[in-house]
């Protein structure tokens, strides 16, 4: 199987397989008790807030959480304002935007925001877009936001790890699984000084923020990874833009779907007119890719990016997502690309 689907999730690093086993074995204490074990399960999570928290800006707090779906739901209900967001959006900021009354703001057709128009008092933008790998101006549109008093959230799900983050937002949701972590873990920064209420009531634990009780084997797996990406970020960089540079060159044909210069190049987007994304997936088998969003699969729906960057409902259904990263080889690539052009020849 040739995994081509990063932007889904990444495969586990072995460095943070190693940092969590010692943790699903013999520490398996409570890190919220007081006995020496529950004091060292407690210090190995510190030391993983840590490793997470050096990839993001200065100046605040991590709060560990399932994932980002849960980061964006205490950011956004959390803040019990007013809000809006770009159409081209995660669905966990969508829903809550949609669940509070909020505002969606049109992109151009390379999916990039121009600015943040609106009268909402918290706005919510991602950093690299899941589907089509856009590149937001966060650092511009976090300063226009704060020019107006209002607080800024940043999706940096699919940047974290791979691109510095921008000191601008007041909340980065951020996940483990998009950074070769474990499932299951995520966070949410929050800017000192900003006031959050609680969307998990119970122990308190997390700042008073998520209550439950933390996992150390997630929490030191995913700051294994982050730690890793610190390490790797320039050398993962220059292979993802080697590889782009194959796929791009192996689907001349194609047409790739939004930004092609604001872009993280390890999501390639692109469309095929008379293709069928759906059958090119079921005939590809032995290789993994995606028509967009894997939270979206099945649904029979076109993708929501794709329709708000201004293609038909058919081009949207014959466009296929195609995520590389660290552990993708040149070869690989090749493989595929053979593969999927052969398989998209035979439906024309």
């Amino acid at each position: 199987m040739i995994y081509l689907d990063y932007q889904a999730t990444t495969p586990l690093a072995p460095e943070a397989f190693a940092a969590m086993e010692p943790w699903l074995k013999s520490g398996f204490a409570n890190p919220h008790s007081t006995h020496a074990a529950g004091r060292a399960a407690a210090a190995a999570v510190e030391v993983a807030r840590d490793q997470v928290a050096a990839l993001l800006p200065p100046g605040g707090r991590v709060i560990f959480t399932s994932g980002a779906t849960e980061a964006i739901n205490l950011a956004i209900v959390g803040c019990g304002l007013s809000v809006s967001a770009a159409t081209t959006e995660h669905a966990a900021v969508l829903d809550c935007v949609k669940h509070l009354g909020g505002e969606v703001l049109p992109v151009r057709n390379d999916g990039l925001l121009d600015q943040v128009n609106t009268g909402a008092t918290l706005q919510a933008v991602m950093l690299v877009n899941n589907e089509i790998g856009t590149i937001q101006p966060i650092a511009d549109l976090a300063a226009a936001a704060r020019a107006q008093n209002n607080l800024f959230l940043c999706d940096a799900v699919q940047a974290f790890g791979r691109m510095s983050i921008p000191n601008g937002p007041d909340m980065i949701a951020i996940s483990a699984h998009k950074i070769h972590g474990p499932k299951g873990i995520g966070a949410l920064w929050v800017r000192d000084g900003v006031s959050l209420t609680p969307q998990m009531l119970g122990g308190g634990q997390e700042h008073g923020m998520r209550s439950g009780t933390l996992s150390p084997a997630l929490c030191a797996g995913f700051g294994a990874a982050a730690k890793l990406a610190a390490e790797r970020m320039e050398m993962d960089a220059a292979h993802v833009a080697m590889l782009w540079d194959r796929a791009t060159a192996a689907f001349a044909d194609w047409t790739i779907n939004g930004a092609t210069t604001m872009r993280y190049k390890g999501n390639l987007n692109i469309r095929r007119d008379g293709i069928d994304a759906g059958r090119l997936i079921s005939e590809c088998r032995n290789i993994a890719f995606s028509a967009g969003s894997a939270c979206a699969s099945g649904s029979g729906r076109p993708s929501h990016v794709l329709r708000a960057i201004g293609l038909t409902d058919a081009q949207a259904k014959s466009s296929i997502r195609l995520g590389f990263g660290r552990y993708t080889t040149l070869e690989e690539i090749d493989i595929a690309a053979q593969a999927i052009n052969r398989a998209a020849e035979a439906m024309l």
